[in-house]
């Protein structure tokens, strides 16, 4: 794969850059009940900022309530108290509606599991965020992207029909395509080969450093925190 021209592919959009960090949250907490009835908290007060055009890593091991984090941070799943916010949006008074708007306007995600559509082929996962947002979609930006992510010869290939570094780059080229303020990505070298991994690393690193965009990423692997401006670590559901 190439390294990626982020300024080629993603062409700015000329909006002004709102002050303040791109994401906060205060004092959250979310518990989840047990079988037995019992309350297990996954994420106990925890407070944070990530600054507006920075790469910031949440590590922790399994269990320790990063990927809960990532979901409450990017409007996924609602805390059970506490403030979150997206640039100036209190996303925990937005009602269901609002807040799907703000996801599909704002934020790009990366899932573990791609979580692309099994019946779309690549080129129609990779818009459908555009399309339900009813915008126009550019194929020349989906086939530049494509190309520097090395899948442009998949992309009329269903899910089922790629491997799972190729499903993962999908997922990526999904999440960067609408230009979003805020990328999050939980585990997104997961399903690659070093070299692969490394690449997609320098693509995340450069929407950061090229275009502005903030870029949060869930991981157990320092290497993968060692490409971060910041790290949050994060144990038994509080920041160590």
């Amino acid at each position: 794969m190439s390294t990626i021209d982020i300024d080629a592919v993603l062409a700015a959009s000329g909006t002004a850059v709102p002050e303040g960090p791109a994401l906060r949250a205060e004092d959250v907490r979310k518990s989840f009940t047990s079988p037995d009835g019992t309350r297990i908290p996954a994420v106990d007060g925890v407070s944070l900022a990530v600054p507006r055009g920075a790469m910031a890593a949440i590590m922790g091991p399994s269990g320790s309530g990063k990927s809960t984090l990532l979901h409450l941070l990017a409007g996924l799943d609602r805390p059970d108290s506490g403030t979150i916010r997206i640039g100036d949006t209190d996303i925990t008074r937005l009602r269901d509606r609002e807040l799907t708007r703000l996801r599909r306007s704002h934020v790009g995600f990366v899932f573990q599991a791609f979580n692309l559509l099994p019946q779309l082929t690549a080129r129609q996962n990779i818009t459908l965020p555009l399309e339900l947002d009813r915008k126009r979609v550019d194929a020349s930006r989906v086939d530049a992207l494509a190309e520097a992510l090395g899948i442009r010869d998949r992309l009329d290939h269903r899910p089922g029909q790629l491997s799972g570094g190729q499903q993962q780059r999908v997922a990526i080229a999904r999440a960067l395509l609408p230009a979003p303020d805020v990328v999050v990505a939980d585990e997104p070298t997961g399903a690659l080969d070093s070299r692969s991994g490394e690449e997609l690393l320098r693509i995340l690193r450069d929407a950061v450093d090229r275009r502005g965009q903030t870029v949060l990423i869930v991981t157990h692997d320092e290497r993968v925190a060692g490409w971060a401006d910041h790290r949050f670590v994060i144990s038994d559901g509080r920041l160590a």
